[in-house]
């Protein structure tokens, strides 16, 4: 659904919709930028290259190359050097949101509370209720 929205790089007023996060002026300036990073990597003496290195040779910035990565714009598979942060930690990725540490980490907190869960449904259903706390007694 469309909406009525101020263009987040220029302040502009346009109508964003699913496609188009920026105004008109913009993503046309978003699309030369592409066009410019895509025809460097794509040249075989370039696809080895990393984020810094196309950042320093094609004056695009980090954060719109990211963005590209993200959408699938550019294709992760044909250059081995290019990745994104963690959304978690910022280790550079290849694939998903979270990088392995991060996702084994949250696995184990998420297994951690589902024992804990478990085990308060065994008290419960044992009908023992342990109650602590500062009572004075008369």
């Amino acid at each position: 659904m469309s909406q009525l929205e101020n263009c987040p790089n220029c302040d502009a007023i346009f109508v964003k919709n699913t496609i188009r996060e920026v105004c008109e002026a913009c993503y046309r300036q978003e699309e030369t930028a592409y066009q410019t990073v895509y025809s460097f990597i794509r040249q075989r003496m370039n696809r080895m290259a990393n984020i810094e290195q196309v950042v320093e040779q094609t004056g695009v910035s980090e954060s719109l190359i990211l963005k590209f990565i993200r959408k699938g714009r550019i294709q992760l598979a044909q250059f081995p050097n290019l990745g994104y942060p963690c959304d978690r930690c910022g280790t550079i990725i290849r694939e998903d949101k979270l990088c392995p540490s991060c996702k084994k980490d949250i696995h184990g907190q998420l297994t951690e509370l589902d024992r804990e869960e478990e085990r308060q449904q065994a008290l419960k259903s044992q009908g023992k209720t342990y109650h602590a706390g500062n009572q004075k007694y008369k």
